[in-house]
Parts: C-alpha cells; sequence; structure tokens
C-alpha cells in the first residue's frame, strides 16, 4: 500500500493541454492585451488582477463552455481514478480561476480545488478578482508573489487532512509550482523546463509514470 495519501496537481499545462486564459483570449480576441500584461513590469499577483479586467462583460457560462473544449492531457482521467481507487485525496491547485477549476474537479471526480475567485454579477463577469493569495506571501523559491501560494496551499491541507507533507504528491510544470514541488514528500515535474525541474524528485512526460511511481516507493 502506498504512503501518500493526497495528490496535488496543477491545472494548466499539467491536467490540461492547453492554458485557460490564452484559450479565453483566442476565443474572445483579446491575445495581444493577455501577452502586453504578462510581458508587463506588473509583480505576478497583480498581473492576474490586470488579467481579470480583461475578461469584464463576458458570459460565465460562454467561458466554461470554452474552457470545457479543452483537452485533457493523456492518461489524466485514468491516473486520477486509480489515486482515488488507492484512496489517495486528490486536488487542483491553479492561479487560473476557482469556478472553473471545480468544473474539471468534478468532471474528474476529484477532491479538492483551489484557485482565484473571479467575480460574476448574474453570471457576468465584472472584471474583478479575489486572489487566493491574500496575504501576498512570497514564494519560498522563486520570490516572486503569485495570485495563489501553491505551497502554502499544500500546507494547509496536509494540516486540515492530519497528514504530513511527506505524505504529499505535487504535480506541475511552471515556476509558480515550485514550492509545492519541494515541500511535498514527492514533488513531480511534469513536461516542466529545467528550472521547474530542478525543484521536484522526478521528472515524467507521461501521467501513468506517476502510478508507476507509487509501485516502486
Amino acid at each position: 500500500m502506498t504512503r501518500y495519501k493526497l495528490a496535488l496537481f496543477d491545472m494548466d499545462g499539467t491536467l490540461l493541454q492547453g492554458r485557460s486564459i490564452f484559450v479565453f483570449a483566442e476565443n474572445k480576441g483579446f491575445t495581444q492585451e493577455v501577452k502586453r500584461l504578462i510581458s508587463g513590469s506588473f509583480p505576478f499577483y497583480q498581473r492576474s488582477i490586470e488579467i481579470a479586467k480583461a475578461l469584464k462583460g463576458m458570459n460565465g457560462q460562454d467561458l466554461l463552455q470554452i474552457f470545457r473544449n479543452i483537452p485533457l492531457q493523456k492518461y489524466v482521467p485514468e491516473v486520477i481514478n486509480e489515486l482515488n481507487k488507492q484512496g489517495i485525496v486528490t486536488g487542483i491547485v491553479t492561479d487560473s480561476y476557482q469556478f472553473i477549476a471545480e468544473d474539471l474537479q468534478k468532471r474528474l471526480g476529484m477532491d479538492y480545488a483551489f484557485a482565484n475567485n473571479l467575480i460574476m454579477d448574474e453570471g457576468v463577469v465584472t472584471g474583478e478578482l479575489i486572489i487566493q493569495n491574500a496575504q501576498l506571501v512570497p514564494d519560498v523559491i522563486t520570490g516572486g508573489i503569485y495570485s495563489i501560494c501553491k505551497g502554502c496551499v499544500l500546507d494547509h491541507l496536509c494540516a486540515q487532512l492530519g497528514i504530513s507533507l511527506g505524505e504529499a504528491i505535487a504535480v506541475g510544470d511552471g515556476k509558480v509550482d515550485a514550492s509545492m514541488l519541494q515541500k511535498a514528500g514527492l514533488g513531480i515535474a511534469f513536461n516542466a523546463p529545467s528550472e521547474v525541474q530542478q525543484c521536484a524528485d522526478i521528472s515524467i512526460t507521461d501521467m501513468r509514470m506517476i502510478l508507476q511511481l507509487l509501485e516502486e516507493r
């Protein structure tokens, strides 16, 4: 029986083949605005706040339908299903939006979703964003302040579940994932650049490797 009791996954680029904000931008015609904001000098968390403003006036259900068309990474449903069978708690942690993260959580039969809250009024995006990292905690690895502190979420969830960090798995592909990859008992970099791989215990390009790793440990 595996010693791991929690598996926490990044969403965009990890569970999903695409990145939700870029897919929204391509469909709604504001790609250049997103690129401008991402390449700007804003702190990371402020970029998330500014990008949310670009969604103002859009229908939440329209965005949800666009989101549901983003393909999953290969073998994701099978891997999540097997983790569930093994009694491992599964969760999503993303710097995207809570309403779409919860939609994916439900589709995959996962237990938790942690993200930023994109405010809507009668189903229409107001442009306001309540970030998960309300205390503006700096990332322990990169020093950047992201809209969600994934290492903090991992700490919180482990405490809530009454387990140690050593009993947790974290899977991600970006700098924002670095803190949870380093803190978790098993940090897995998935299709990640070298700087992210350095924060993980192992790097993989096939989701099925997660199940293989569980058999070996």
